[in-house]
């Protein structure tokens, strides 16, 4: 075994690819890439090695996938082969025979290279087995993936759409450190300018003297034996809808939840729903009530073997019948299917669903805080 079949040995391989191929693939259930068809093999790197074709390959692209792939979820052989077919002493690299399951793919990272054009090794890859760590790569990577700008910001990134100014989603900063309200506020101010708030994600507890609006989220995670909730008999029918059918749900909850909102604001949150899905694969999944009005909903995000479901919503008037419980076990359902290990959603830290997801198999593995400045004048 060479070294660098050693330093990797059970540990994660990476594959590049675009967004288009990727999106493909979450469809097809597996990537199939040109070489595959032509030399009938994919082209994998250890984590330390995928600088070396990126650059080979790829110089000065930003708009390229890091996949994070778990060996042992691979049907097809790996061997380790030289990168430069023919040359004994060239690095060897991994190898697949045989098309690349999205289920053996367990995180999916933007890989961008460095101001002068050069990619380097990626750091702090989720490993598979962290749960926490895939989670919250999750959310920041689709929120990057999505954007239509990534601006370099103190501690992280900002992520911003002119086309939905009214998605404080859409707009906001990324930061992982521990930084002071004076550089957030600053960063904030620079970059959010054209926008009328001001919002971030903290991986920290966000500083004292801030004066922002802030909220703790829980991250939770279903645990992988937990049976799939089953609903009451007096639940409705779950079934997956598309997302023009769920807009009506969605714009009763914004103008019940959020009094102040006008309605180019909520056409906003709704044309925004559908930027996901060109990334990640999205079911939108509702309980249908009279005519087809949707009485409940959620959304099933799929993003090779970790998922994300969102927004569970029940309409005052309908509550108290299991729907909830039955979007979510439909959710689970379909995410298990497709052959996710990890299955996340946030739950508000002071507010009671977050006992309820205990209740329904899942577990609390920690915080993360949004802190919102409303109508800058």
């Amino acid at each position: 075994m060479s070294e660098d079949e050693a330093a990797t040995t059970g540990e994660a391989l990476t594959h590049i690819t675009t967004p288009s191929a990727w999106r493909v693939a979450m469809s097809a259930g597996s990537l199939v890439t040109a070489s595959l068809l032509s030399e009938g093999f994919i082209h994998l790197s250890a984590p330390h090695q995928v600088a070396v074709p990126a650059n080979a390959l790829y110089g000065g692209r930003d708009d390229l996938l890091l996949l994070v792939i778990d060996p042992a979820r691979l049907g097809s052989e790996v061997r380790w082969e030289p990168g430069v077919m023919g040359d004994a002493d060239a690095m060897r690299f991994p190898h697949l025979y045989g098309p690349l399951p999205t289920a053996a793919v367990t995180s999916v990272v933007p890989y961008r290279p460095g101001p002068d054009g050069r990619f380097a090794a990626p750091l702090s890859l989720p490993s598979p087995s962290d749960t926490g760590a895939r989670a919250r790569r999750f959310e920041r990577s689709l929120a990057e993936r999505r954007a239509a700008i990534v601006v370099p910001v103190t501690g992280g990134v900002a992520t911003l759409d002119p086309r939905v100014p009214a998605s404080w989603e859409h707009n906001s900063l990324w930061i992982d450190d521990d930084i002071d309200a004076g550089t957030l506020v600053a960063d904030a101010d620079r970059v959010l300018a054209d926008f009328d708030h001001r919002r971030a994600v903290l991986a920290q507890p966000p500083p004292v003297d801030l004066g922002w609006d802030a909220e703790e989220m829980r991250v939770m995670a279903l645990d992988q034996s937990a049976a799939t909730p089953q609903a009451p008999a007096s639940a409705g029918r779950v079934t997956a809808v598309t997302q023009e059918v769920m807009g009506d749900l969605w714009r009763q909850s914004w103008r019940r939840d959020l009094p102040a909102i006008d309605e180019a604001a909520i056409e906003d949150l709704v044309r925004r729903e559908a930027f996901a899905d060109a990334h990640v694969r999205v079911v939108d999944l509702a309980v249908l009530g009279k005519a087809g009005v949707p009485v409940a909903g959620t959304q099933l995000r799929l993003d090779g073997a970790t998922a994300a479901i969102e927004a569970v919503l029940t309409d005052p008037d309908h509550r108290g019948n299991g729907h909830a419980t039955a979007l979510v076990g439909n959710a689970i359902g379909r995410a298990r299917a497709a052959g996710c290990d990890v299955i996340w959603l946030f739950a508000r830290a002071d507010e009671w669903p977050r006992h309820w997801y205990e209740r329904l198999g899942f577990a609390d593995l920690g915080p993360r805080w949004e802190v919102v400045r409303r109508a800058v004048t």
